[in-house]
């Protein structure tokens, strides 16, 4: 379809960004303004509450969020979500009820110096009666001295703080700001909210103006490779409609040629990467081969580090599986070195047999409990002297000492056991290593009785 077509003929949104008066950010709505030219999901961005889609449980009536939507909040607030679920929309809603008392920064090209020249500013508009909104987009970004720069302006509520990001602020944001401002946590969108937002967009003089239609299976299409993200549906949407000529039908042949994936979202430190080894990990320890698989394809599909996923597997198979299944860890290695060997993406499938392996095999916690209770013992002080008959006794004065006399040495015995104390004095009851009745641990289990009836003559 043609330019003009495609974007419309209306002349919406055409003011420049206008500065403050230091040369700091963006101050008024006119921070968020897009020209006709701009991409479809600027262009199609809510101008009102209503047009929001989703976060309901942030936007009811009542709800800090849409007080501060309406200009009646007091509170700072950071918006928390994975992209394209409707921060920086909220913000730009905020922004429209402000009006010239809100100012943005963007992290990636501000500074502690620019953050102080806002401040510096809000304090005499303060004096005048007129509040002042600081909007931070990606305050993840924000250095903890950036960061820090803000605390006593939000206390006071020298400026009432709006701040963006898509990682989880508990581990990106300073504590003393956070415990200043609300945390808000955005939802992805749902199936039907991305429909919505996908319908309006074909038929809206902002989006393409009725310039072409859709069809209902292209619109679930996009739905499920928007994984929730309006901002992705609304890309791929324009890009199918790129392709299709004015008073068009977008097919669902139309969005398969022209958006041939979907985009795993995924982030390396953040909160997917910990969520979905998580979900990974207990998968496997749940014994859901199939759970496991999606879980591993989503971390490749991604482009994690497959030697990440192959020591996660080698300490699963420890830590989950043990003498349960004593060759579990055998696999799990030899996957990680020839991962390490091979490469990507052929490693995928060494990846993928240990994953079968240790997710169907038995499981039994023993090992990892068994080393978790003797340091348990150890960091309590339980380390009493090493008898006397274990002691070294190759060097000359040893025996002297009474190091290594009275050993037996259990191979002069034909069962290859003897009735000997090896465990510390005073510490005779000691049991770390409980084995369970799961796989080959069942066999272990009796076996180990015997050991210690032998040993301990008990």
């Amino acid at each position: 379809m043609t330019q003009s077509g495609l974007f419309g003929g209306g002349e919406w949104g055409q003011a420049e960004p206008v500065t403050s008066g230091n040369g700091v950010g963006a101050r008024g709505s006119s921070f968020f303004d897009t020209a006709a030219t701009a991409p479809l999901a600027a262009r199609m961005r809510p101008r009102s509450l209503g047009e929001i889609a989703g976060q309901t449980h942030l936007l009811g009536e009542g709800k800090p969020l849409r007080r501060l939507i309406e200009g009646a909040g007091a509170a700072s607030v950071i918006l928390y979500g994975p992209p394209g679920t409707g921060k920086t929309t909220i913000a730009s809603l905020i922004a429209q009820t402000m009006g010239q008392n809100f100012v943005g920064l963007s992290a990636l090209n501000s500074g502690v110096k620019e953050v102080r020249q806002v401040i510096d500013q809000a304090r005499r508009d303060l004096v005048q009666g007129a509040k002042t909104v600081l909007f931070i987009d990606e305050v993840h970004r924000f250095s903890k001295t950036q960061q820090d720069a803000l605390l006593s302006a939000v206390e006071n509520r020298t400026v009432l703080l709006v701040a963006a990001t898509t990682e989880n602020p508990s581990f990106s944001v300073v504590a003393p700001l956070l415990s200043r401002s609300l945390l808000l946590k955005l939802e992805p969108l749902s199936d039907q909210d991305l429909r919505a937002v996908l319908v309006r967009a074909v038929g809206d003089q902002r989006g393409l103006g009725g310039a072409v239609s859709i069809e209902n299976d292209a619109v679930d299409q996009l739905v499920l490779l928007a994984a929730g993200d309006a901002r992705r549906a609304l890309t791929y949407l324009e890009a199918a409609a790129e392709a299709t000529a004015d008073g068009g039908v977008i097919t669902l042949e139309t969005v398969r040629e022209n958006v041939n994936r979907a985009v795993v979202r995924y982030d390396r430190d953040g909160d997917q990467h910990y969520d979905v080894v998580s979900a990974f990990i207990k998968s496997i320890r749940g014994s859901d081969v199939d759970a496991a698989l999606h879980y591993l394809a989503r971390m490749i599909e991604a482009g994690e580090d497959p030697r990440f996923i192959a020591r996660r597997l080698v300490i699963h198979a420890s830590e989950d599986i043990g003498m349960a299944d004593p060759t579990a860890l055998q696999t799990a290695t030899a996957a990680a070195q020839a991962v390490q060997f091979i490469g990507m993406p052929e490693g995928r499938l060494a990846l993928a047999q240990a994953t079968i392996h240790l997710a169907t095999a038995p499981k039994s916690p023993s090992v990892c409990q068994a080393i978790a209770r003797a340091q348990e013992d150890i960091r309590a002080g339980h380390v009493g002297p090493v008898p006397a008959h274990l002691r070294d006794g190759h060097y000359e004065g040893a025996k002297a000492l009474g190091n290594a006399v009275g050993y037996l040495y259990p191979h002069d015995d034909p069962r290859g056991v003897v009735a000997q104390q090896y465990i510390p004095e005073g510490m005779e009851e000691r049991v770390y290593y409980e084995p369970t009745d799961h796989g080959a641990e069942k066999r272990v289990r009796d076996y180990v009785g015997k050991l210690r009836q032998i040993v301990r003559g008990k």
